[in-house]
């Protein structure tokens, strides 16, 4: 089974990597780039097992250590495998 996970920051926390991307593209002739939030982009493959449970095991794996929850948000992608 395929799982992605998406982690960016939450709205309101500050985020310098985004703000140099958006600078940065500018510079390059990019114009109209008013902001830019950057993410990380977590694929894992997991053993067969039914959506649900892989929901459930994917969630706890990003309040435990995939994402900071304080100041990051997540969302989780499933593909059953086959």
């Amino acid at each position: 089974m395929k799982v992605v996970v998406h982690v960016q920051l939450r709205e309101g926390v500050l985020d310098p990597q985004g703000k140099a991307i958006a600078g940065a593209l500018n510079t390059l002739g990019f114009a109209g780039v008013v902001d830019a939030r950057q993410s990380k982009v977590i694929a894992l493959d997991l053993e067969d097992m039914d959506e649900s449970t892989a929901r459930a095991r994917v969630d706890e794996m990003c309040r435990k250590l995939l994402a900071n929850t304080v100041i990051e948000t997540y969302s989780v992608s499933i593909e059953p495998a086959g």
